[in-house]
């Protein structure tokens, strides 16, 4: 009987740069011991943030808001994508508590998508910013949205709630956004943002993943199309795939290629840029108030 031997591809290891040691210190630990306590949701622990300890020990930490499941499919997302559950209007007191138990002093709040709302959940994004505010009052925070699919009653909601950070990620590079993003548009991203600003959200914020086949010239156009939305503050960080059923990594970018991207950054005017293999998108966020 003749067999095939099928030769195995295996992929190309983690460099060393993309290793990170367990987090510790005693603010960790008494954060961490809390989040298990009270059985509280951040996205540092179930995102598995390679920058947890440090962001932790900063005061700083990321809640997820509108459950867990996303109405969009994007190809580097580990979120699940389906039909969501019924909003929980209990949530914003939720996220106000957890973060008034972590002592938090900067709060970042993201959400999945919910384009199966009427008002995209922008109104529940309101509810927790105030809520924070009643109970955390000198906590401040950044607000990482969706792009509402550009329609700006529901941007203008959370313009007039004022959180002292507005951020909104373009997520890659103009070529591979409908490969990466499959429900967004980089030109609706980029007019959101611009709008942002224009309408007196005083510091704006975009990130970038990299390694799913874009090219240097292209990252560069990428921040030279957010500088000219008048983005303050850029991140860039190295994707790397959540499952197996995700986009593949491309390439692994040496950190000298992302200080390259720093430097480039900095020269556009951005006020702020985070340029690392590990940077994610709330990394260092509380020094980016200022």
């Amino acid at each position: 009987m003749e067999t095939t031997t099928q030769k195995l591809v295996r992929p190309e290891p983690k460099p060393k740069w993309l290793r990170v040691k367990l987090p510790t210190g005693k603010k960790y630990t008494e954060l961490r011991g809390l989040v298990d306590q009270y059985n509280l949701h951040t996205i540092c622990t179930s995102g598995s943030c390679p920058n947890m300890g440090e962001c932790w020990t900063e005061g700083t930490a990321t809640f997820m808001i509108l459950g867990n499941i996303c109405t969009r499919s994007c190809g580097f997302c580990g979120v699940k994508t389906g039909r969501p559950e019924t909003v929980d209007w209990d949530e914003p007191e939720k996220v106000a508590r957890s973060i008034k138990l972590m002592n938090i002093k900067h709060a970042v709040i993201t959400s999945v998508d919910r384009d199966d709302l009427k008002d995209m959940g922008s109104i529940m994004w309101v509810e927790t910013i105030q809520a924070i505010r009643r109970m955390n009052p000198t906590t401040t925070m950044e607000t990482l949205i969706p792009d509402f699919q550009g329609i700006e009653q529901h941007l203008d909601r959370i313009i007039k709630a004022a959180p002292e950070v507005v951020s909104h990620n373009v997520e890659t590079v103009k070529r591979l956004t409908r490969e990466v993003r499959i429900q967004a548009q980089y030109e609706r991203s980029l007019g959101v943002l611009a709008y942002l600003k224009r309408q007196g959200i005083k510091r704006t914020k975009s990130g970038i993943m990299l390694g799913l086949g874009e090219k240097e010239e292209e990252v560069i156009a990428t921040l030279e199309d957010l500088r000219k939305a008048d983005v303050d503050i850029v991140t860039l960080g190295q994707y790397l795939q959540p499952s197996k059923k995700h986009l593949p990594v491309k390439e692994f970018i040496t950190p000298e290629q992302f200080k390259v991207y720093e430097s480039i950054g900095l020269s556009l005017g951005f006020r702020h840029v985070e340029s690392g293999p590990l940077v994610r998108s709330s990394y260092k966020a509380q020094k980016h108030i200022t």
